[in-house]
């Protein structure tokens, strides 16, 4: 047997404390060795809520035995101990936004090659229920070939708006829908966007259109503004479209306590009344939703490391979802439409 990957995480705030903690900890493909931070009041935490060690840095981490490290702090560090990390020969997760801008996203990459150290990103929405039943359902050539996909997240949350430790909406909540977009139809000719820039200085209202090389369109809507909500995918191809309201169960169940060790086979199931529908016109069928499956993320990036199986997300993919977002960000400054190569 293999032993389990002795990983740490960087970083316990909201994406470490309720996203990635839980999920290392009920991963048995991992050792959660413990977290990297300089806060008081995040290892008093750590100590009352994790009963495993707060390290001082990356450093302190690695001579503690550690293999690997999930970074999951303020975005605009994340290039520099994701550098640090892999220079130290950590493998390293990176959440998202992995970098600023497509230079810093190619650089790190190179460098990870360079030095031939595992390097991925934390693309959790692919596993989410409502894209894995989206993919299936293209897979199985359902909604006959695909002309045009809806993405929202979209939330009413004006004041305090979105986090400052996200580097605004396009690059917090657009790293996910414009990684989606490229997972389900491919590479991208022309980005055209629009943005509203609130008082403290970040987007809080985004909308991105994407032209797809083989002629699918993605619309793409982020936002901390919207008081109605659209339905989270809207799906359109030659045979039929898909449709579904909502957003997956995974985080509410991690913010409400809930992990994959405590759930077991539940995990990630949704209620039937959250499953979708495949429209002709008139006629409606529901269609049930496939399990959501963030606990699949961790015991991938295992294997990976240890060479037994594939990368969870090729960190590639980052620097052509970050290519985007540079044009997303480019057309929402002059109004123009970015053609990329």
């Amino acid at each position: 047997m293999t032993a389990p990957l002795r990983i740490g995480l960087a970083g316990y705030g909201f994406g470490g404390r309720y996203f990635h903690a839980p999920l290392l900890a009920s991963a048995p493909e991992c050792a959660f060795l413990g977290v990297v931070t300089t806060s008081p009041e995040r290892r008093k935490q750590v100590a009352a809520e994790l009963d495993r060690p707060a390290y001082a840095s990356l450093e302190e981490l690695a001579a503690a035995g550690a293999e690997a490290v999930a970074i999951s702090t303020p975005a605009d560090t994340h290039i520099p101990l994701t550098r640090q990390a892999l220079e130290l020969g950590l493998a390293v997760v990176c959440d998202k936004p992995f970098a600023p801008d497509a230079g810093a996203a190619r650089q790190t990459v190179e460098l990870a090659e360079r030095l031939g150290v595992t390097l991925t990103v934390y693309q959790n929405r692919r596993w989410d229920s409502d894209f894995r039943t989206l993919r299936r359902l293209v897979d199985a050539g359902t909604l006959g070939t695909l002309t045009r996909f809806e993405s929202r997240f979209e939330r009413f949350a004006p004041d305090p708006g979105p986090p400052a430790a996200g580097g605004g909406t396009l690059l917090d909540f657009g790293s996910h829908l414009v990684d989606q977009a490229l997972v389900l139809c491919g590479p991208v000719e022309r980005v055209y966007a629009e943005w509203h820039v609130g008082d403290g200085g970040l987007d809080d209202d985004v909308f991105v259109a994407l032209t797809h090389r083989d002629g699918a369109r993605s619309h793409l809507w982020g936002s901390w503004r919207q008081g109605a909500p659209g339905p989270r995918f809207r799906a359109s191809g030659t045979a039929g479209a898909y449709i579904v309201d909502g957003v997956d169960g995974q985080e509410a169940l991690l913010l409400a306590g809930a992990s994959p060790a405590s759930e077991g086979d539940r995990w990630g199931a949704e209620p039937e009344e959250r499953w979708g529908r495949v429209l002709r016109g008139d006629h409606a069928e529901t269609v049930p939703s496939e399990r959501g499956r963030w606990d699949r993320f961790y015991p991938a990036f295992a294997a990976a490391v240890r060479g037994t199986g594939p990368l969870p997300v090729d960190p590639w993919d980052a620097v052509a979802t970050a290519t985007v977002l540079d044009a997303a960000r480019a057309s929402a400054t002059t109004g123009d439409v970015v053609r990329l190569l």
